[in-house]
């Protein structure tokens, strides 16, 4: 098992609906483990059928082990990723304006009967803009192919990916209480470890936690002066502080059993 350090760059501008407030659809500054997981590893690991088939295509399945497409098979691969954390990121908010999705809709005059459905839809999005840089970690074997570049949210959006392995020396394995600074999946911790307190980062589909406070087992990621030379190529930084992270993650770890 090796954990990586894993930096983000945004190429383009990313939006996904965290939260939707009227006519104004917002973009949640943290970024989801399970969508970094589809994006870092699908066809890789995860099956990418065609199309999907039957009933369990018309919702996500993302702990169900009977549906084509689920994050089990990263837990069968050894593999997870945490959410990513914000180091540096700013926002764009832009308008859209959409004629309605039907196949086809005949125009019709004002007054005429059906005329109400031509009006067009609008709102704004708050998009992450460009630039915007990520931190996070993946546990994966030595063998892992991380890719350079994924796509994430509702455009698809280019981020480059900058993956470089933790030296093992600068890893230390403890037990008990400990204080976790990076976001986590509550769903993904395992059944030995207790939440004792948390701030709530609400977006679908579940919740993350951030500054948690844990009792459990842990790694403990020595200071950056002591480890990491990052590349220059990246011009990043390494984190600040010492870094706690829990052990035995996997996805669904405290709800389901890997099949």
């Amino acid at each position: 098992m090796v954990l990586y350090l894993c930096h983000l760059t945004l190429h383009d501008n990313v939006f996904f609906a965290s939260r939707e407030m009227g006519i104004l659809y917002e973009t949640e500054t943290y970024l989801h483990n399970w969508a970094l997981s589809f994006a870092l590893f699908e066809v890789s690991y995860i099956p990418k059928p065609y199309r999907l088939q039957g009933e369990m295509a018309k919702r996500p399945g993302y702990l169900e082990a009977d549906h084509e497409q689920n994050l089990l098979y990263l837990n069968q691969a050894g593999i997870y990723v945490f959410p990513a954390l914000p180091i540096l990121w700013s926002h764009q908010i832009s308008t859209f304006n959409v004629s309605p999705g039907g196949y086809h809709d005949q125009p019709r005059k004002f007054g005429q009967q059906g005329a109400d459905r031509n009006y067009p839809s609008y709102g704004r999005i708050k998009e992450l803009a460009v630039g915007s840089r990520y931190r996070t970690y993946i546990i994966a074997p030595e063998t892992v192919q991380i890719p350079r570049w994924i796509r994430l949210g509702k455009w698809a959006s280019k981020i480059r990916v900058d993956a470089e392995p933790i030296p093992e020396a600068r890893i230390k394995s403890g037990s008990g209480e400990f204080i976790c600074k990076h976001p986590l999946n509550p769903i993904d911790l395992p059944s030995s470890t207790r939440l004792l307190l948390y701030d709530r980062i609400v977006m679908p589909p579940v919740s993350l936690l951030r500054q948690s406070q844990l009792l459990g087992e842990y790694w403990e990621i020595g200071e950056p002066t002591e480890w990491i030379p990052l590349s220059e190529e990246t011009n990043l930084q390494s984190p600040l502080d010492r870094v706690y992270l829990p052990r035995g993650l996997a996805y669904g770890a405290s709800t389901v059993t890997a099949p």
